[in-house]
């Protein structure tokens, strides 16, 4: 696993105060794919439990997984009574439970390649549903994103993580769902949009920056350096994209 999965873990709380949750609208839309309700599900690199909330709040039973344990000790913090936690990474959860529902909240990038679908159907049972999103925030006002990317040039050129699979962003189809639909383990592969406009105070934005895998590997002295030169050229509201982009899967009966 990459410095940038794991950087999280010190800025566990920034992560909870900065980074939007989700819409009701995602639960409804898995649950809906599902054709019933879940009774337990499975969550991948859980954080701080953004998307915890959303299922466990609603009845569903959640066992959050995260290889970071400063992630979870904050999650533990925010979650119903419903949630189990198991510090392990994806890589390091053995079969054994299956679940009616696997899903993964802007974490899947972070799990290793190497038999992902295999591994990710032998913790489903058969039927079962995998759902991923999440999506980049973005700034909506292009001069201002501008603006922002320039001040951040002398550190980073880009703060996005790029597709794992290469997948041009024009494609109508994204990863994970490129892979999902060459897996012999999974079918029905569907991929959605929920639009979202969010705003924020410039502070806030800055701080949502500083819970990105991209400025938190780089030295605290250029953090600091950046993280200022962005505030200077920043309104003091900002408006951001935050698209969820959704893809959902079918777990095969047989491969």
């Amino acid at each position: 696993m990459s410095s940038r999965a794991l950087s999280f873990g010190a800025m566990a709380e920034a992560y909870e105060r900065f980074r939007p949750g989700y819409p009701a609208e995602l639960f409804d839309m898995v649950m809906a794919y599902a054709g019933g309700p879940v009774q337990a599900a499975l969550e991948i690199g859980a954080g701080t439990g953004k998307a915890t909330r959303l299922f466990a709040e609603r009845g569903v039973s959640v066992t959050a997984t995260d290889p970071d344990g400063d992630m979870l000790a904050e999650l533990r913090k925010h979650v119903p009574a419903n949630v189990q936690t198991v510090q392990a990474a994806f890589e390091e959860l053995r079969p054994g439970v299956r679940y009616g529902l696997v899903y993964a909240a802007a974490a899947l990038h972070w799990t290793n390649p190497e038999g992902r679908w295999s591994r990710m159907a032998a913790l489903l049972e058969p039927g079962g549903v995998f759902a991923s999103f999440g999506g980049p925030i973005r700034l909506a006002e292009p001069a201002v994103e501008e603006a922002v990317r320039m001040a951040r040039a002398p550190f980073l050129e880009s703060d996005e993580v790029p597709s794992p699979d290469g997948t041009p962003p024009e494609h109508d189809m994204q990863w994970p769902g490129t892979e999902l639909r060459q897996s012999a383990w999974f079918a029905d592969v569907q991929q959605s949009v929920i639009e979202r406009r969010l705003t924020m105070s410039a502070r806030d934005y800055v701080g949502h920056l500083s819970t990105v895998s991209a400025y938190l590997v780089l030295p605290i002295s250029e953090q600091e350096q950046v993280y200022r030169r962005i505030m200077q050229v920043l309104p003091e509201v900002v408006e951001i994209g935050a698209d969820v982009i959704v893809h959902l899967a079918r777990r095969r009966y047989e491969p």
